[in-house]
């Protein structure tokens, strides 16, 4: 499975989002500006997250996009498929529930594209933007320490 930059560049919007709407709304652009994404492609993945529930608009001067709840109740599976619709990787007919696939009873390989698509549901479903937000606040402070890890040590 191979996430198109809908899910890349939006899932690191959603967080530079969240990051920095605690004090008042965020504009495209700056979010754009922030994250090197063109503000035209940004628009259209954050009317994708606004569609899925994800994020609301602040009309006003001062508008911009606020998360629509709180980023631990956001996880990064619920970003991902707002913006790239189904992760599993096989589409496989014999796991539907109705009118699968004529040879479901006996195929056998069925079994390993359920479980693929299980884990990685699984995974981005446990991953929460607040973990997220977490560790870009981390990564922040280490970069506002003097000297930085390219540095060599003495």
């Amino acid at each position: 499975m191979k996430l198109s930059t809908k899910g890349r560049y939006g899932l690191r919007a959603m967080v530079d989002l969240v990051v920095h709407s605690e004090e008042e709304p965020v504009s495209i652009a700056s979010i754009a500006a922030r994250q090197h994404i063109s503000e035209s492609y940004l628009e259209q993945l954050i009317a994708k997250l606004k569609k899925a529930g994800l994020v609301t608009s602040v009309r006003g001067a001062l508008g911009g996009y606020i998360p629509s709840r709180k980023a631990e109740s956001i996880s990064v599976g619920d970003v991902l498929r707002a913006l790239e619709g189904s992760l599993d990787p096989v589409d496989c007919p014999g796991l539907a529930d109705e009118k699968g696939c004529g040879g479901a009873d006996v195929c056998v390989t069925k079994y390993v594209w359920k479980r693929i698509n299980d884990s990685i549901n699984r995974t981005v479903d446990e991953i929460k933007i607040s973990d997220l937000v977490r560790e870009s606040r981390q990564v922040e402070e280490k970069n506002q320490v003097p000297g930085s890890c390219c540095e060599k040590k003495e």
